[in-house]
């Protein structure tokens, strides 16, 4: 599961974008930026063998630090290089969108076209079709009560257990939708007015830890790019958000050690690439606190540990300087694939973008088309005859001509108030002969009834017929008719709801996954709902109850429509009466359901029948009994049985033990005595060293003394020998 952080849109790095996990599966606590609280966790779940390459980018906050600068460089540039071409694939997209706003915004402009300021007026066709989609979608996907989110059940429900389980979830969620989500209401109204004339927006769906809450941002259609061919939001190579920040914005992410420090010089000219100006304001020339960095987020894939398989990472760079300032990793610990050999077979990257569709692109591209490709041209053609018709009529009623010399007039501009007659220097016959007014027809009937066939085709294509702008039909007009009328007409609408709820679902699912990874979007729900509720009840392995909504109902005259068949219904005696009530009820948009349905006390019931059921009541109680007793018995046996095998284990456990102490006894004498042994040994062989050593002394002190009388002894025979010589007489 993946950590994610909330605030500004300022990408990966930023609030709202995810941080990576550790190998367990629980979010690892280095990941997150300083000041940001840790998400309480329960018993960790079991471990998931990943390979040693991949646990270590899961369990850094910023990949890009540990990496070399030249590899930053090339990858900062095959970032910037995808983004530009998934750009300018969709570039003409882009055109027409900025086009189509123009038209519905009904912005005003000056003609120079057939003279200076000639009418230009713009017939509200697509602003119209717009407005009258989310004046229906509104209530529609938003009702009264707050019930946004349904649960429903899946798999086998006989006690009834995952019912009550979807109808506390859906109470949770709505509450987290309507009340603690306080921008996700007004973000759905936007969405519905742009969405009819654009075709595409998105929506990213988040934990912000700063808020402790779930987190959903709309983005509009150029906010998010994507390359034009793409076959789908979750299998897009690239998704690269546009995110600004300010000078100060992203010195705080680096001073939180979640960017890298690098200096990226002055911000660009203060100018969005996903911002077109409609409204012909007037763009800031001056750089200042306030002008922001273009900042791409962009979703991608890259092989960081050369395995010749590239992971889902997330980058972030500079748009104007290419400098990657964050990697982290896109995926986690439960959506890695292993085969046999402990090989990554498959990585299954964590999505948080959402995207509602209005139609899908006939030309099978990625962005879908709103009222404005369908509308726009059949509303500028309608434009273009009003605006015809308009300058026809201007010419006809303010008429212009030639004036003859030989009228003496003096030159130069006349104007005349009602009621005035000025004076001339000519005669009647003068001032006709003179005066040439110039031919022009009136404005062409022709050119009418085309504007009223262009008109009437808008209508029908959008939907937007007199009855659902609120028009009465004729007098003589069925009632069955008239519904009939409607149902049609609301098909379209009908399959562009489903699309919609299609959406709704994805984006209900992603918080779903978020609820089940975070403590603290239950902290505020306990005492509000006043029932317990965790993140155990999101149980995303066993998914018994999911999120959903009902597209079939799209106004609140339909759900009147199909309750009031239901309750025709109720003289069959075949339907549960309370149920009924309660969806007819709860159709109305009736506050506080369960009060109304309070029924009066029933009639006292008759005493044989009460006998009746009093005697089957002590019947079965005695049953009862008698099977309680059998089964305390049973299990008093049981029990016993079981004692009897524990004691027979526990004596043969104690008898293994005094055999394995009497062997541990009789191996440490043993070991004793040849400790013993050997000690006496080595006494023995000092003992024979010592009395060698000695005799060894003694011989050579007797061998010396021997030497030393030997010595003496042939002295002294010298001696005397000398003394003899000395003593001989001489001859």
């Amino acid at each position: 599961m993946a950590i994610e952080m909330s605030g500004m849109s300022t990408g990966t790095n930023m609030p709202g974008m995810p941080l990576p996990q550790g190998p367990s599966g629980q979010p690892n606590e280095g990941m997150l930026p300083m000041g940001t609280p840790m998400p309480q966790q329960t018993d960790p779940a079991p471990a998931v063998s990943t390979p040693p390459s991949i646990d270590k980018f899961l369990e850094q906050v910023n990949i890009a630090d540990k990496l070399d600068q030249k590899l930053l460089d090339q990858i900062g540039s095959d970032v910037h290089d995808g983004y530009k071409r998934d750009l300018r694939s969709k570039d003409a997209w882009d055109k027409q969108i900025d086009t189509w706003v123009k038209l519905a915004a009904q912005i005003k402009e000056e003609k120079s076209f057939p003279w200076p300021k000639a009418s230009n007026i713009k017939y509200p066709l697509l602003a119209t079709a717009a407005m009258q989609f989310a004046a229906r979608a509104y209530p529609s996907l938003i009702p009264a009560d707050g019930k946004v989110v349904q649960f429903r059940v899946v798999g086998a429900d006989p006690q009834g257990a995952k019912a009550l389980k979807a109808d506390k979830l859906a109470k949770h969620m709505n509450y987290q939708l309507m009340e603690e989500m306080s921008d996700w209401e007004e973000e759905m109204d936007r969405l519905l007015i742009q969405l009819p004339i654009v075709g595409c927006l998105f929506k990213k769906t988040y934990f912000d830890p700063i808020l402790k809450q779930n987190a959903s941002k709309l983005l509009g259609p150029k906010d998010l790019v994507i390359n034009y061919w793409a076959s789908s939001l979750d299998s897009a190579y690239r998704v690269t958000e546009i995110c600004p920040m300010t000078k100060n914005e992203l010195r705080s992410q680096q001073l939180a050690k979640i960017y890298l420090d690098i200096d990226l010089g002055d911000p660009p000219y203060p100018e969005l690439p996903s911002k077109a100006d409609t409204h012909g304001n007037t763009a800031q020339s001056e750089l200042d606190a306030a002008t922001p960095y273009v900042i791409l987020e962009q979703h991608t894939y890259l092989d960081l540990d050369d395995d010749n398989y590239k992971e889902p990472y997330i980058i972030t760079i500079d748009e104007k300087s290419k400098k990657v300032l964050r990697i982290v990793a896109r995926f986690d610990s439960d959506g890695i694939h292993l085969n046999d050999d402990k090989e990554i077979v498959q990585i299954d990257p964590v999505s948080y973008y959402t995207k509602y569709g209005f139609i899908p692109n006939p030309d099978g591209g990625f962005y879908d088309i709103g009222f404005g490709h369908l509308l726009g041209p059949i509303n500028e053609s309608a434009n273009t005859v009003i605006n015809q018709l308009v300058d026809a009529g201007t010419l006809a009623n303010l008429q212009s001509g030639f004036l003859g010399k030989g009228l003496r007039l003096k030159l130069g501009e006349t104007r005349f108030q009602p009621g005035e007659w000025k004076s001339v220097n000519a005669t009647g016959d003068d001032i006709k002969k003179q005066v040439f007014p110039m031919p022009v027809r009136e404005p062409s009937e022709v050119l009418f009834k085309l504007l009223g066939m262009l008109l009437e085709s808008g209508r029908e294509l959008a939907s937007v017929a007199e009855i659902f702008t609120g028009k009465m039909p004729g007098q003589n007009t069925p009632a069955t008719t008239t519904n009939t009328a409607v149902e049609q007409g609301m098909k379209v609408f009908t399959a562009i709801y489903k699309r919609v709820y299609r959406a709704y679902t994805k984006e209900f699912k992603k918080l779903f996954r978020l609820n089940s990874l975070y403590d603290e979007n239950f902290e505020r729900a306990q005492l509000v709902l006043d029932e317990p509720i965790s993140k155990d009840d999101y149980d995303i392995k066993s998914y018994d109850v999911c999120p959903t909504a009902d597209p079939t109902a799209v106004s609140t005259t339909q759900k009147l429509q199909k309750n009031q068949a239901l309750l025709q219904l109720l003289p069959l005696g075949t339907i549960n009466v309370m149920e009924a009530t309660k969806r007819a009820l709860e159709a109305q948009e009736q506050p506080n359901v369960a009060a109304l349905m309070q029924q009066p006390p029933p009639p006292p019931p008759d005493p044989k029948v009460e006998a009746m059921k009093m005697k089957a009541q002590t019947d079965q109680a005695a049953a009862q009994q008698k099977m309680q007793m059998e089964k305390e018995s049973a299990a008093l046996e049981k029990a016993q049985a079981q004692f009897e095998v524990q004691l027979e284990q526990q004596k043969a456990l104690m008898e293994q033990k005094m055999m394995q102490m009497e062997k541990a006894q009789e191996m440490q004498l043993k070991e004793m005595e040849a400790q013993q042994e050997a000690r006496h040994m080595q006494m023995m062989n000092r003992i024979e060293l010592m009395t060698a050593s000695r005799t060894h002394e003694q011989d050579m002190q007797h061998g010396d003394e021997a030497h030393k009388a030997k010595m003496k002894q042939q002295q002294e025979q010298a001696a005397a020998k000398a003394a003899q010589t000395n003593t001989k007489p001489k001859a």
